[in-house]
């Protein structure tokens, strides 16, 4: 299961790093932006992104950041198709190790040895499914699964970006005319049961709200969506879909849209999910304001050590009555005291409860 409150902060630093990539028009230090943004906010420890070159034969290295900034080496220039980068960029399709000394397609083994390497996250930068780039990742970690699913969050903003760069190399005027938005392409791509309508004209969205949507999708075509529509309005984005196929909620006890509807709360946004008598899922709309970006509240009131103890057994999954025992306190108690921490973080819910106080350092 991903870590929500893990999720919501490091989309934080997506959108920052994407506030720090609008308008520029400079491919190159787009791309230099990116990787310095994964060493510094991610803990990577080496970052490297490559440009497709116009006859689509290769691509060139514009960026490298971490344990080298060399951008003319062995691997100044890759042919498509050539090496993992190379065959990234042709299929189009992400690659993922945590054990990268092992993997028989690697050049320098030693390398990966003497620099502690054991995580790395190949990506391709796309945008209108052409594909114009390929970002690599290397940390002295395993790469955790929160990480993954913000990676490609960002590897779509990045692309946006250097495709609008690319595309308005000589006049910045224009470049905001130019920029394409193809989140309903992408969109599209993900459902296999069923089309996606567009209704109102797009236009940029925050990386919060991009990862919303793609989530959503791929949980709708998971059960066979049959009808999937996306509505730009004047204030805010809407996103309908129905699902036919009864869904797993009668056996976990859980909505398939659980962390869906998680996310959106603290984005400012509604999501109303349709159940019937059976508790099968069949119609969820989504709404998100335009600029949606997570919000946290400061406490008026300072969490005393004992709600600080309750919370930190919850985040570890811990139910009333297992806290209640670990305690050494009853179970009306344990809720007394999650329900005095809710108010003063002024949550609607537990999963905000513990997201407030992750990002406030309280747990």
């Amino acid at each position: 299961m991903l870590d929500s409150a893990c999720l919501i902060v490091d989309l934080q630093k997506v959108q920052r790093i994407t506030q720090g990539i609008s308008g520029c028009l400079e491919p190159t230090l787009i791309a230099k932006r990116l990787t310095e943004a994964l060493i510094k906010d991610f803990n990577c420890v080496f970052a490297r992104i490559w440009l497709t070159e116009p006859d689509q034969r290769s691509l060139r290295l514009v960026a490298s950041s971490g344990l080298s900034e060399n951008i003319n080496g062995s691997f100044a220039r890759v042919p498509m198709g050539a090496y993992k980068v190379g065959k990234i960029a042709k299929n189009g399709i992400p690659f993922l190790s945590n054990h990268l000394a092992e993997e028989a397609w690697v050049k320098d083994h030693d390398w990966a040895i003497a620099n502690g390497i054991q995580g790395f996250a190949g990506y391709p930068l796309a945008s209108q499914q052409r594909i114009i780039g390929v970002l690599a990742a290397f940390s002295h970690e395993t790469f955790l699964p929160e990480f993954l699913e913000v990676l490609q969050v960002l590897c779509m903003a990045g692309a946006i970006a250097l495709d609008a760069a690319q595309k308005s190399p000589q006049d910045p005027s224009k470049s905001q005319t130019r920029e394409s938005h193809p989140l309903s392409d992408h969109l599209g791509s993900l459902l296999s049961t069923s089309q996606l309508s567009l209704i109102g004209t797009e236009r940029p969205l925050t990386p919060s709200s991009t990862y919303l949507l793609i989530k959503t999708v791929e949980i709708l075509n998971q059960f066979n969506c049959h009808y999937c529509r996306l509505i730009y309005g004047d204030t805010e984005i809407c996103l309908e879909g129905i699902i036919a196929a009864p869904t797993p909620t009668k056996n976990t006890g859980r909505s398939p849209f659980a962390d869906i509807e998680f996310f959106v709360q603290t984005l400012g946004g509604n999501c109303d999910v349709g159940i019937n008598a059976q508790e099968a899922v069949h119609q969820i709309r989504l709404t998100l304001p335009y600029g949606a970006t997570t919000q946290v509240y400061k406490s008026k009131e300072s969490l005393s050590q004992r709600e600080r103890q309750v919370l930190a057994l919850l985040t570890k999954g811990l139910r009333d009555r297992d806290i209640a025992q670990q305690l050494h306190i009853s179970e009306s108690t344990v809720k007394f005291h999650l329900n005095r921490t809710l108010s003063k973080l002024q949550a609607k819910n537990r999963y905000q409860a513990i997201y407030q106080a992750t990002k406030q350092g309280l747990i």
